[in-house]
This record gives C-alpha cells, sequence and structure tokens, in this order.
C-alpha cells in the first residue's frame, strides 16, 4: 500500500468516526524538517555546546566563489565552447 492509498483508507475511517481528516501525505514536510533542525539547534544550547554550523551551504558557497574567481567570468554567462563559431557561409 503506498501513500496515497493510505491517506485515503485514513480519510475514509475519518469520516465514519465523525473525525477531521488527516492531512495530505507531504503536505508538511519542509514545517517538519524545520522544526527538527531548530529541536537540534536547541539540544546543543541546551547542552553548551555551540550549535553546528550550516557546513555544507558554506561549502557550497566556496566552491561557488572559488569557480568564479578562477575564470572571470559571472556563474550565469555560459563559457564559449572553442571551435563552434558561428559563420553564414552555406
Amino acid at each position: 500500500m503506498n501513500a496515497t492509498q493510505q491517506h485515503m483508507l485514513d480519510v475514509y475511517r475519518a469520516a465514519q468516526l465523525g473525525s477531521p481528516a488527516p492531512p495530505a501525505p507531504g503536505l508538511n514536510d519542509w514545517q517538519v524538517v524545520r522544526e527538527v533542525r531548530e529541536h537540534h539547534r536547541f539540544r546543543a544550547v541546551a547542552e553548551d555546546r555551540p550549535p553546528r554550523a550550516h557546513r555544507l551551504r558554506a561549502a557550497l558557497a566556496n566552491l561557488f566563489a572559488s569557480s568564479t574567481r578562477s575564470s572571470g567570468r559571472g556563474a550565469g554567462r555560459p563559457r564559449p565552447v572553442a571551435g563552434t563559431g558561428s559563420s553564414a557561409c552555406g
């Protein structure tokens, strides 16, 4: 049984019992992720340890900054491919 079928069964049972229907699957996923992250930060502070830094975000920012510095170009402009000059000869 997949998540959609389980949700439909739960909605049916809630209707039979007169209780409110449960939320659709995947509706609050990002809210749960945020709450878990905040809980971990709270636990770190409560246990007198520094909260973990955003290591992945910092690593990606450093990678992005180093790639734009080394090429001297902006990230929005692709590099031209060598040998593909447009000529009107045909």
